[in-house]
Parts: C-alpha cells; sequence; structure tokens
C-alpha cells in the first residue's frame, strides 16, 4: 500500500506572515509608547509639564502686562525653570507691541535668553511687514532668531499666502544674516506651508493632547499650553519646551 503524504499545516506561512506583522507593530506601538512625554504636574506652574525636555521657555505680549522679569528668572521648581522667552515685538505693516520695548531690555538684564516674534497679516506685503520688524527690534549675540508667527489666512488664497511668506522671511534673513524661525500650529503647517518652508526651523503649537506634536518634520520648539502661571507674570502664559539639549540651543542663537 503506498504511504500517504504528510500533510502540511494549512496556512503555515500566512500564520508565520501575520505573527511578523504583529511583532513589528507591536515593537512600534511600544517604541512611540516610550518616546512619548512623560508629563508631570507641578503647582506652582499650575500645568503639566513634559518631563522629557530640559530646556523651557514662555511667549508673551502686551496681555501679560508689565513683567517683573527678575522674579520670571528667580522661579525654579525642582528641576524646571524659564530658559528662554520669545516675545511679541510687530504686527502688520507699522503696528509695535506696547511693552515690546520693555520686555526686551528687561528679559536680556534679568539673564533670561528672549527672542522677538512678528504676528503676520496675510493680505499685507510681506517685504514690508519685514520691515516694520526690522525697524523694531536690534538683534544681539545670544538672542534666538528672528520669528515668524503666521497662523491665518485672513480669506487669502494658499498662493498668496506663501509669496507673502516667502517675502518676509527672505527680507528678514538678508538683513540679520540668519535664517528665522516660523511659529504655527500642525494643521496650518500641514496646510499651507508643508514643502515650501521645510527648511526653516520651525516652533509648532500642539496642546489639549498629551503627546508630542502629531507632524512629520522636524521641529525645534513645542508650545504644548497656554494656562501656565509664572512668578511675576499677572494671568496665563504660553509655556514651551526645546528640543533638544543645551549644545543644541547653543548653536540656534546668534553669534
Amino acid at each position: 500500500m503506498a504511504k500517504k503524504k504528510k500533510q502540511k499545516l494549512p496556512g503555515a506561512k500566512s500564520l508565520i506572515a501575520v505573527l511578523i506583522i504583529l511583532l513589528v507593530f507591536g515593537m512600534g506601538y511600544w517604541w512611540y509608547k516610550l518616546s512619548e512625554p512623560d508629563f508631570v504636574r507641578y503647582d506652582a506652574f499650575g500645568i503639566e509639564i513634559p518631563s522629557n525636555f530640559s530646556i523651557h521657555g514662555i511667549d508673551v505680549s502686551k496681555y501679560q502686562q508689565r513683567i517683573n522679569w527678575g522674579a520670571v528668572k528667580e522661579m525654579e521648581v525642582e528641576d524646571v525653570k524659564i530658559g528662554f522667552a520669545f516675545i511679541k515685538a510687530t504686527e502688520g505693516l507699522g503696528r509695535v507691541d506696547a511693552h515690546f520695548a520693555r520686555n526686551w531690555e528687561k528679559s536680556r538684564d534679568a539673564g533670561i535668553t528672549r527672542g522677538a516674534y512678528h504676528f503676520f497679516l496675510a493680505p499685507k506685503n510681506g517685504a514690508l511687514q519685514a520691515e516694520n520688524f526690522i525697524r523694531t527690534v536690534e538683534l544681539m549675540p545670544g538672542d534666538l532668531p528672528p520669528v515668524l508667527d503666521v497662523e491665518q489666512t485672513y480669506g487669502v488664497s494658499a498662493e498668496k499666502l506663501r509669496a507673502e511668506v516667502k517675502a518676509f522671511l527672505e527680507t528678514v534673513e538678508t538683513h540679520y544674516g540668519i535664517r528665522p524661525i516660523i511659529y504655527t500650529n500642525v494643521d496650518f503647517y500641514n496646510k499651507y506651508l508643508k514643502g515650501d518652508f521645510d527648511q526653516y526651523p520651525l516652533w509648532v503649537a500642539h496642546y489639549l493632547q498629551k503627546d508630542r506634536p502629531r507632524i512629520t518634520r522636524n521641529w525645534a520648539f513645542w508650545q504644548y499650553s497656554e494656562t501656565g502661571n509664572v512668578n511675576g507674570i499677572r494671568g496665563k502664559v504660553d509655556f514651551n519646551v526645546f528640543n533638544g539639549d543645551s549644545s543644541d540651543f547653543e548653536d540656534l542663537l546668534i553669534d
């Protein structure tokens, strides 16, 4: 009698493939979870702060009124202190923030690394907006690069928005000799700026959810909360972290 051939288990190769896929996805998930920042509650700051970062900062404008920069500098809770501040300087073609001059001077006097930003109005000429910023802001060695805050279209086309943003950035870079930083939120960047401005350092706004900014490109700063408290400042203030160590931070500053 002929011997029966040994039958292979049905679907063995498929089963192995499924197991491999599950293993890969499982490893990817745990890598993602491990790479997420841990948030720790600091009652003195009034918010939860991501502990995976060592350099913390704030951004301010006239809405924070008269700031005691010495008190801001002196505040330190466990391992968290304010190491940098972005300060609103200008808006549109001719507006200057009412508290900029004082904030700009006093933050430096207090020993806080400072940066200045311009609030962009998309319907207005980008180069002329840059001139408003240049007239107002004198950058010095040790300052952060200039920042363009662009987060609204005001009804203009995406093409016009990008053209005016480009004009602003190029004018500012030519004057100061350093590449500006772009500030915006994840959705706005992906919809209007992605692909055309990826070479610029990014300061990205993304809060309410406890994870890193959901953006595929690299980023330098992350604004993760708008409800923080800091000694020397009345009312709420935005909190940020720098994505790097002290050496990376120094490399970003103006020589």
